[in-house]
């Protein structure tokens, strides 16, 4: 299994000079070719990755793109690359038409294969460089680890990372274990799981929203531009975003990585987080809560340890079917938090949403039975209504 181990790293300033020189071209290339292809489609034509890479030799022996000869030519290959992959996936209806890069907004990284960095006793110097990279090994590589791939990047920060990629001999099916859970998210607390447990919401966000807003202030007075007193408060706005997204994925990350090795299976709900953020009174709290970071996390886990995520259909009316005896509310509304059912018991809004999404996630991993409510449909016989599926072309 490959695995990215992503590092600090701090260049000199021969080194952060030459990686935003090749930052520049990788991102001048993408468009460049991103203009060709965009042109050939208003013809009805299409472009092959082979066709951009014609085009880039060309651009480097004449015209105005001649200095992308000042900088490694892998990147420049591997961002044609990845403007072949945008393309597939929009072809085949998996994401929007590929969009320009722009200077200011759009990530700053380039991508090295094997031919364009050296990696021996644990230092790293990539093309067109003289000395390593001075790297603060957090964390060390897999024994034996070579690296096949190089991601450098900067944040909006200013923060320098290297990612390499490389084999993980460590990433493997863990022991099968018997027991299954069920999670429902939300804002009072994050988690709450089958079993009764709350894990509790730690709004991050919350936490630095004053010295956000001032920040944030401080950059409104700016005069806009170029000017060094702008980039200085911008970036001040930049590092408590930084530290504030660091403390929500260290949070995640340990809960995903618990919630898998404790459990073989995981039933989740599909939440349509971004029509939900729409909601100008809850969107602040649902984008620090990142329930859709907590779902990505959780599925690539699963994948790495053998385990398996279960995700519920998100009309499946989790918090209305009690879990008890299996009654159908018609309303619940957000204000009522617990009630007593007709049979007698207690139910915990939160809990008993959980409760239905494991017993539903657990009819379809056994029968594949439907997460929706039988309806009765005007000939008297019950249907559950299914989504169209979305063919491909």
């Amino acid at each position: 299994m490959k695995r990215a181990y992503r590092y600090r790293f701090c260049p000199t300033d021969v080194q952060a000079a030459e990686l935003s020189r090749t930052f520049g071209c990788a991102r001048k290339v993408y468009n460049l070719a991103l203009a060709a292809r965009t042109e050939a489609w208003a013809r009805q034509e299409r472009v092959s990755y082979h066709q951009t890479s014609a085009m880039l030799t060309a651009w480097k022996k004449t015209g105005e793109p001649a200095y992308l000869n000042e900088v490694s030519s892998v990147p420049l290959q591997q961002t044609l690359r990845h403007l072949q992959t945008a393309f597939t996936h929009f072809f085949r209806r998996r994401a929007r038409y590929p969009r320009f890069k722009s200077r200011k907004t759009s990530r700053r990284s380039a991508e090295y294969t094997s031919s364009a960095f050296r990696f021996r006793d644990g230092k790293l110097t990539l093309a067109k460089m003289t000395e390593p990279l001075d790297i603060v090994w957090s964390r060390p590589l897999p024994e034996g680890a070579s690296p096949s791939t190089v991601t450098v990047s900067q944040d909006a920060a200013g923060r320098w990372f290297v990612s390499l990629l490389c084999e993980d001999p460590g990433v493997k099916p863990l022991p099968a274990r018997g027991n299954a859970v069920g999670v429902d998210v939300g804002l009072d607390h994050l988690l709450t799981l089958s079993t009764g447990e709350k894990i509790a919401n730690p709004r991050h966000e919350r936490r630095d929203r004053a010295a956000l807003a001032k920040a944030q202030r401080n950059l409104a007075r700016k005069a806009r531009g170029d000017g060094a007193n702008r980039r200085k408060a911008r970036l001040k706005v930049a590092k408590i975003h930084a530290r504030i997204a660091d403390r929500r994925r260290d949070t995640l990350h340990k809960l995903t990585t618990r919630l898998v090795r404790e459990n073989q299976t995981v039933v989740i709900e599909d939440l349509a987080v971004r029509n939900m953020v729409k909601n100008r009174k809850l969107a602040r709290a649902i984008s620090d809560a990142a329930w859709g970071e907590f779902r990505s996390m959780l599925e690539y886990k699963a994948r790495w340890y053998g385990r398996e995520v279960i995700v519920v259909d998100r009309w499946f009316p989790s918090s209305k079917l009690f879990s008890h005896c299996g009654t159908l509310k018609e309303k619940m509304p957000l204000s009522v938090r617990t009630w007593t059912c007709d049979c007698g018991v207690t139910h915990d809004r939160d809990v008993n949403a959980a409760h239905s999404l494991l017993a539903a996630g657990l009819a379809v991993a056994v029968c594949g039975a439907g997460v929706r409510p039988q309806r009765s449909t005007p000939d008297g016989q019950s249907a559950t209504k299914q989504k169209p599926s979305r063919r491909e072309p």
